[in-house]
């Protein structure tokens, strides 16, 4: 699904290069549950916002679905994002003056789609993470733990292929944490890959991958036995 080849991002600062990602090789396997781990500074955002199409390499190949991202437009990979991937940011990133209910219907409004199917949609996704109760209310009303739920579902609601979460219980207490890591496993056992970025161990542990960065660079992947959960 996601080929990595070569990947660079630095920035300049006058005569001096300030690098971020170094030589970066991976392959991810559709389906997969990949989570992405080092101390501050490595490189672990930028490499999610990269293969979310949120930001650009500066050298280097990527192909997703086996389209060669790193040979498109702006607009192009912004189209691709918006078809094939959801995203959960660890702030949440939701919009203040929409409800609950429009906050999860806007992903189907970019994909145009109709209004009859909208309504299914995002009904159907309120009842599977029970919050119709909470529809018309808006983020200030809510809790971390409830905020960041609307957020995954505002992430599934069109169905990606390709689900990326960047700390997604980082501002969370560990019992909504565990809410937030149970629906992505169940997530991941319905078929949807997923990549999330996380500094906890017991978080990583619910992929089947670990991928290390350190300064920048990829240590050895790590094989889990199994999903836990």
């Amino acid at each position: 699904m996601i080929t990595l080849r070569n990947i660079e991002r630095y920035y300049n600062h006058g005569l001096q290069r300030t690098w971020v990602l170094r030589d970066i090789n991976i392959d991810i396997e559709e389906g997969s549950f990949v989570s992405i781990m080092g101390p501050s500074g490595s490189g672990k955002t930028t490499l999610l916002n990269i293969i979310g199409m949120l930001d650009q390499a500066n050298k280097g190949e990527y192909y997703f679905l086996d389209e060669p991202v790193h040979k498109f437009n702006e607009r192009r990979r912004t189209d691709l994002h918006k078809h094939y991937i959801g995203f959960i940011f660890q702030a949440y990133h939701l919009i203040d003056d929409l409800t609950v209910y429009e906050n999860i219907e806007t992903p189907l409004l970019y994909k145009k789609v109709g209004r009859s199917q909208r309504r299914a949609v995002v009904a159907d996704v309120l009842d599977r993470f029970n919050i119709v109760a909470k529809k018309d209310l808006f983020p200030h009303q809510l809790s971390g733990g409830q905020q960041q739920l609307v957020g995954v579902a505002r992430a599934i609601v069109g169905k990606p292929k390709l689900l990326l979460a960047d700390e997604p219980t980082g501002n969370l207490h560990s019992s909504q944490g565990k809410i937030i890591m149970e629906t992505l496993s169940e997530l991941h056992k319905e078929g949807m890959t997923i990549l999330q970025v996380t500094h906890d161990e017991s978080n990583a542990e619910y992929g089947d991958r670990i991928i290390e960065l350190w300064d920048g660079f990829v240590k050895e992947p790590e094989q889990l036995d199994q999903n836990q959960s």
